[in-house]
């Protein structure tokens, strides 16, 4: 019995690094704007794919709908949102977090597996107030005659994070979290996400940052927030003083990518204000020679 426990062990253990070899890494922007509303990018957030999991790091505005076009047009089964189990948050910012409520939400009753969520001190307070904002809705699905899996899926798993370090390590993937310099926020956290195939840092918001610049050295990606500097320029001083005390100006990235060479650096949350978008492309690109892109919702890479 022993041996045969044993061999069996090893099976499973082989099958599931057959399994992880075979697995490839997906990354796909889900949202790519500020605060400021557009009727053409959703709130900030990218999914990450690995091994039939997706990953959510943020999840503003819209992101969830974007998450269903995927499912829908990208062959992403694992975006419907009753199949997500993990999302990750960089800091409680509004344009970071407005979909989280939507996610927990959306056909909880059909879900299988209860939502996970780590961010910073406040998330459990956060879930707790959308449990309050919901709690009819709640009340009505699970005391009515709709058909309900398990009554408790509602409910989401919140981490707070106490200190940088692993916060997450299985199925073939781990995320460690660390800190980042955004205004007075404190704290916010960047993202190292590593897989059998990838490596991938995710900002978050942050100004320029030792911590970020430790972590992304030689990555596969690095998803990055940005300022154009041009339209930083044209702020009044108090504006230019709080952008710059909370966000990366192109010039500053590009060192940025100059220290860590990253295989591909991706522009998002792009603050340009009243110069076009693309400024920043081209301000990044002026200062860094390796391959740079100007995300867009639903772009993958």
């Amino acid at each position: 019995m022993k041996a045969a426990m044993k061999w069996g062990a090893l099976f499973a253990t082989v099958a599931f690094s057959i399994i992880a070899a075979n697995a490839e890494t997906r990354v796909i922007k889900l949202g790519t704007r500020t605060p400021v509303p557009s009727a053409e990018r959703a709130g900030s957030g990218v999914a990450i794919i690995y091994n039939d999991e997706a990953y959510l790091f943020d999840i503003g505005h819209g992101t969830v709908q974007r998450s269903i076009q995927a499912w829908k047009t990208m062959n992403a089964p694992e975006l419907n949102p009753p199949m997500i189990k993990h999302v990750f948050l960089s800091h409680l910012h509004s344009d970071h977090t407005l979909d989280y409520s939507e996610l927990a939400a959306t056909v909880w009753w059909r879900r299988d597996n209860q939502l996970h969520a780590y961010g910073p001190k406040g998330l459990q307070d956060m879930t707790d107030s959308y449990y309050d904002m919901q709690k009819t809705d709640i009340s009505l699905r699970i005391n009515g005659n709709q058909p309900v899996r398990d009554t408790n899926m509602y409910k989401v798993a919140v981490t707070e994070i106490p200190k940088d370090g692993i916060v997450f390590n299985s199925n073939g993937v781990t995320v460690e979290a660390f800190s980042v310099t955004h205004g007075d926020i404190n704290p916010a956290y960047g993202y190292k996400i590593t897989t059998p195939d990838k490596t991938i840092v995710f900002s978050g918001d942050t100004t320029y940052n030792e911590n970020l610049i430790k972590k992304a050295k030689g990555v596969d990606i690095l998803i990055h927030e940005v300022i154009s500097q041009k339209g930083w320029r044209a702020l009044d001083k108090d504006w230019q003083h709080y952008h710059h005390s909370s966000h990366t100006l192109t010039s500053e990235l590009a060192k940025v990518a100059n220290e860590t060479k990253p295989e591909l650096l991706v522009l998002t949350h792009v603050l340009h204000y009243g110069a076009p978008i693309e400024t920043a492309y081209d301000e990044v690109s002026a200062l860094y020679d390796g391959k740079v892109v100007l995300a867009n919702d639903l772009d993958e890479y």
